[in-house]
């Protein structure tokens, strides 16, 4: 899947370092129907995104778990999943392999967000524009989905260095409740 030569490049939307980076496939918008995709959980299952049907899902994007932004972008939505309804869903995707996202989230008792990895397919990626041609990461962001499916609400995180508007996010996630 990774790569084929019919999907779309994106420019001007993401930057890396202050260098602009190309996001393939089809970036996502409110008003979509959220793509199905399937990923890989910390220990190494298939999960699909079908499963999560009927609840509302946050899901954050970020390049690799290893670095401090990503970290404490994972840190962030655990902490804020304590105060939200049990109807709500926060995933978190990355290309880290999944020991990588099992160890991080053993060490640091991350235990309110689901850890996904896309790393053998791309397939979150690329139906939903975040990965990086250059990198083959994906890049930083946030999309909220309804209990019907519908996408509600996207941010595709300007600077890769940034965090993501955690507020926005979460306050379109008790909307789409």
């Amino acid at each position: 899947m990774i790569m084929k030569q019919d999907l779309k490049e994106n420019k001007g939307i993401v930057t890396m370092g202050g260098n602009p980076v190309t996001l393939v496939g089809e970036m996502i918008k409110p008003g979509d129907v959220a793509p199905d995709f399937t990923a890989v959980n910390k220990g190494g299952a298939p999960v699909s995104f079908s499963n999560y049907k009927g609840k509302t899902i946050i899901i954050s994007v970020f390049p690799s778990i290893d670095t401090s932004v990503c970290a404490t972008q994972t840190r962030t939505f655990n902490k804020k999943a304590a105060d939200l309804s049990d109807n709500i869903v926060i995933l978190t995707i990355s290309k880290d392999l999944p020991f990588a996202l099992g160890r991080f989230c053993a060490a640091e008792g991350i235990d309110k967000v689901e850890t996904l990895s896309d790393y053998m397919h791309s397939e979150f990626g690329t139906k939903y524009g975040f990965l990086m041609k250059e990198n083959m990461l994906l890049a930083r962001g946030v999309v909220v989905i309804n209990p019907a499916g519908e996408v509600t609400y996207v941010e595709y995180v300007k600077e890769i260095k940034e965090e993501p508007n955690y507020d926005k996010a979460l306050e379109a996630a008790k909307q789409a409740l």
